[in-house]
């Protein structure tokens, strides 16, 4: 049975930094694309960034182009968000996202399985 687990995620302050990790069980993890997406209060899930399954493509959403950096370790079978730059707007609960193949896409109705979340809160 497919699982992705978020360990807790953090407080930080503004310019600050936090890594997520997504740790997936019970799947090929080389053959799917993965991505993040977050949803602050109040507010619909938005799309942050996505790797393909080989890691060759990465497209970040422009809020966090230049200040997130998604990668993978497919021999861990785990998808990394390394956030750093923090902003108060970064608030937010994210969420990893496994897709139904290797390709990415910025829609998370492209996404099968979704982790649990984990809170990221920014203070200013």
């Amino acid at each position: 049975q497919l699982q992705l687990v978020q360990p807790g995620g953090g407080l930080a302050q503004a310019g600050g930094s936090l890594r997520l990790s997504c740790a997936a069980s019970g799947l090929t993890f080389s053959s799917y694309g993965m991505g993040w997406f977050r949803q602050a209060p109040g507010k619909v899930r938005e799309f942050v960034t996505a790797i393909s399954g080989s890691g060759v493509r990465i497209i970040y959403a422009d809020s966090v182009k230049g200040r997130f950096t998604i990668s993978r370790d497919n021999d861990k079978n785990t998808v990394y968000l390394q956030m750093s730059s923090l902003k108060p707007e970064d608030t937010a609960v994210y969420y990893c996202a496994r897709s139904f193949d290797s390709t990415i896409n910025v829609y998370s109705r492209a996404y099968a399985y979704w982790g649990q979340g984990t809170r990221v809160t920014v203070s200013s």
